[in-house]
């Protein structure tokens, strides 16, 4: 480590504003990073705030170089990632740099914190559990990542794989013209769906949304509990989640799939809030709010996305849920293309390995636009 570089932990409220405004910096000249809303930043860290530190700790650093900030980092350990995934595993993300050494030296201290903690292994970036912002951008630079999505510098693969790192799994989204309609094997499923007198799907009901958002989260809990990387959302999580994901949906672009009644999938898509927020600077006062509330009020994003679906366990293998899952894609698309004029959709993140939903996502006219990986080491 170079001795003109010092890392010390975030321990004051001007450390966090430094570590949280550190991005801006970084990102000043690229003409495809959008800035995120420093409110939800500052969030996602607080414990007062964000529920995952009820099962999880973390520990954020900066590094700077003669008095300047060149560099910030976190390192995380979520009891639920010893249970579900595997014991020993930490986690380091939120990370940036200005240059390698500084990379190197930020890497080094959070393994170290991860090995003082007792963990054997490092997985990253991960910023700040896998329902955030999971991965690295390693393909699909040249485009703006949609809403909950990351983006980074392309020297950072590098860096990273130089500390010793190796691929765990990459994670794909797909992007698609969502004006071509499915093929004819596709399109007699959804017919004979629409003809079955026990399906039914719905918007939700944005008046009773705790309620709805409870039973998304649910389904979602039960449908990927298989998946690598799976951590449950606590009762405190899923209550938390549905505050944030409320001032974004919009009714009839959330779908739930009932089957005799009882809900057993879901799709939520969400206008790309990127577009909406690109020329707030990260700031909601004093006229952001306004701007951001009247543009969710009247949808003109020219993208969508599907961050999150999912059909329950009983069914997956199955036609029924093909059949669900390609009906919420088609009652949706024809929402957006019908109702908002919306041209473009992603659908994603999705893992590699996961063979049936990426066999959905390979809808007519979608490719693999952003590729994003996660990092492990032996520590």
């Amino acid at each position: 480590m170079s001795s003109d570089i010092i890392i010390r932990p975030v321990t004051t409220k001007a450390d966090r504003k430094a570590f949280v405004d550190f991005a801006w910096e970084v990102y000043r000249h690229d003409p495809c990073w959008v800035p995120p809303l420093k409110d939800e930043v500052h969030g996602l860290l607080d414990p007062r705030k964000n529920p995952w530190f009820g099962h999880g700790k973390a520990e954020l650093w900066l590094a700077s170089r003669g008095g300047k900030v060149v560099g910030r980092i976190s390192a995380q350990v979520d009891d639920l990632v010893q249970v579900h995934m595997e014991p020993g595993l930490g986690q380091w993300g939120m990370f940036e740099a200005l240059d390698g050494e500084t990379a190197a030296a930020l890497i080094a201290t959070a393994e170290g914190w991860l090995r003082d903690q007792g963990m054997t292994k490092a997985l990253g970036p991960i910023s700040i559990s896998i329902w955030d912002e999971p991965g690295l951008l390693i393909k699909g630079f040249e485009e703006p990542p949609l809403v909950m999505m990351g983006h980074h510098r392309p020297e950072y693969r590098a860096w990273i794989e130089a500390a010793g790192y190796g691929k765990a799994k990459d994670l794909y989204t797909f992007e698609l013209d969502i004006r071509i309609d499915m093929i004819p094997v596709i399109d007699r499923l959804i017919k004979a769906g629409e003809n079955n007198p026990r399906i039914r799907i719905r918007d939700v009901d944005k008046s009773k949304f705790d309620q709805e958002a409870a039973i998304i989260l649910e389904i979602l809990n039960d449908a990927w509990s298989d998946n690598w990387g799976f951590v449950p959302l606590t009762d405190a999580e899923i209550a938390y989640a549905g505050k944030k994901l409320k001032p974004i949906i919009v009714e009839d672009l959330v779908k739930i799939a009932e089957v005799d009644g009882e809900p057993v999938a879901f799709m939520i898509t969400i206008p790309d809030l990127n577009e909406m927020i690109r020329d707030l600077d990260g700031k909601l006062f004093p006229f952001g709010w306004a701007k951001l509330l009247w543009r969710l009020h009247n949808v003109t994003t020219r993208r969508v996305r599907v961050p999150l679906m999912g059909v329950r366990k009983s069914l997956q293998g199955g036609r029924m849920a093909s059949q669900l899952a390609f009906m919420l894609i088609e009652f949706t698309r024809r929402v957006c293309v019908d109702k908002y004029g919306i041209n473009v959709g992603e659908f994603g993140w999705v893992l590699e390995d996961n063979q049936g939903m990426m066999s959905i996502a390979q809808l007519p006219g979608a490719g693999i636009n952003h590729t994003y990986r996660i990092y492990e080491k032996a520590l």
